[in-house]
């Protein structure tokens, strides 16, 4: 089984980077999850998806992967481009303006 080292994303309800600093290394899931049929709550034999672990640097959690014989992907995340105007946000309501500010 592989696992994977990823740099999770922002969630879509977010627009901060709280908890995408960190590397995270998971395991796939190996076994179907089965639906208990007197509560509901899924259920799976496979223990290793419960385990994901978060390291500071991407070539930690390679060395650990390597340390322990985990076979790992590395997926490099997709950085966006920051979104900086040239006044910032307190350009709205400056004094010294010279265009007319309208909705």
């Amino acid at each position: 089984m592989r696992a994977r080292i990823f740099q999770p994303s922002r969630t879509a309800m977010s627009s901060g980077g709280a908890k995408t600093k960190n590397w995270v290394l998971e395991f796939p899931s190996a076994a179907r999850r089965e639906i208990d049929p007197l509560m509901g709550w899924t259920s799976s034999g496979d223990t290793q998806t419960q385990i994901r672990m978060q390291f500071d640097t991407k070539e930690a959690a390679i060395e650990y992967a390597r340390e322990h014989g985990i076979d790992a992907a590395v997926s490099e995340p997709h950085k966006r481009k920051q979104n900086i105007r040239q006044g910032g946000y307190g350009e709205n309501f400056a004094t010294s303006r010279r265009t007319v500010w309208t909705h």
